[in-house]
């Protein structure tokens, strides 16, 4: 039988490979003080079952130094994250100029506790976002976006597409539905001019009652029209067939409503529903109204051309 030796010493003793070969293993313990040895013959299985248990215990011991062992810990472990993240953005928000400072002072009062750590993130790591601070160009149109996430999503594709031709703002916060908007409105629309207004509500008001929905976008629409603006509404995107939200039947139905009201007040339509409906295999998520990233340049670029169109 062939044999391969080697011996491993260190000062205080340990055990070394002496010689391996087909079945077997032999180990000599090499002690400091005697040089005893002792040899074990120990069949191969065993020996794979032993090595087995043994990187059991080395990565246990690994992984109890950086994992939480407890819901105390994992908590601990969060607030400090979370404490760390909010000295970061507060250093960045201090080096800002007052009117920046001012922006980011809405943002915290309006874009909640999803979406502020988020942001906050983005912030920190020098990743601009939808609600990035816009520098106007004086010579140009301001434009507001009003809406959900979906509109958060087509926001920075809009941006880029209108780059020197007018300045994109949008509402700081995910609008949600038409309920919120009465409360918020005066916040999302600020003091300054605003040269079109493109706005949306609809996912989140799947389940309101189709007459408080009406009721409730003729009190904006009133709301609006008080700035001067032009007005554009957004038709609500697609839901999937399944998933968490329902029939897309509700967003037909809401679309419908909304699209009679600005008949009636001839107010243009971003048909975004309509535009979107035959891609929605290879733009939108699985099993979610939201859509990837090529979804949201292909909504952006609609979004986009429907504003040129209407500042014209």
């Amino acid at each position: 039988m062939m044999w391969r030796q080697q011996t491993i010493r260190n000062n205080t003793g340990t055990f070394g490979v002496a010689a391996v070969g087909r079945g077997l293993i032999q180990l000599e313990n090499v002690v400091v003080a005697g040089q005893a040895g002792f040899w074990y013959n120990i069949p191969m299985k065993s020996l794979s079952i032993l090595l087995v248990a043994l990187l059991a215990l080395f990565c246990g011991q690994v992984f109890a130094a950086t994992e939480p062992t407890n819901a105390k810990e994992s908590a601990e472990k969060k607030a400090a994250a979370d404490k760390l993240l909010d000295e970061q953005y507060a250093a960045w928000v201090a080096k800002l100029p007052p009117e920046q400072q001012a922006w980011e002072r809405v943002l915290q009062q309006c874009l909640g506790g999803f979406y502020l750590p988020l942001h906050k993130k983005d912030k920190v790591a020098g990743k601009s976002n939808a609600w990035d601070f816009v520098v106007d160009d004086p010579k140009l149109p301001r434009v507001l976006l009003i809406g959900d996430s979906i509109s958060r999503g087509y926001t920075l594709p809009v941006r880029k597409a209108l780059d020197g031709k007018v300045n994109v703002h949008r509402a700081p916060e995910n609008c949600g539905p038409t309920a919120n908007g009465l409360k918020k409105l005066d916040i999302w629309l600020g003091d300054g001019k605003w040269n079109l207004i493109h706005f949306n509500f609809g996912i989140h008001d799947r389940a309101t009652k189709p007459t408080d929905y009406e009721q409730r976008l003729e009190q904006i629409i009133a709301r609006l029209q008080k700035t001067g603006a032009k007005l554009m509404w957004a038709s609500s995107t697609p839901l999937p067939p399944q998933g968490k939200y329902g029939s897309d039947d509700a967003i037909v139905e809401r679309n419908a409503i909304a699209a009679r009201v600005m008949k009636k007040h001839n107010i243009a339509i971003d048909d975004l529903h309509a535009h979107i409906q035959p891609h929605l295999s290879e733009y939108q998520n699985k099993d979610d109204c939201h859509f990837n990233s090529a979804g949201y340049d292909f909504l952006g670029k609609k979004v986009a051309s429907e504003i040129l169109v209407a500042l014209r």
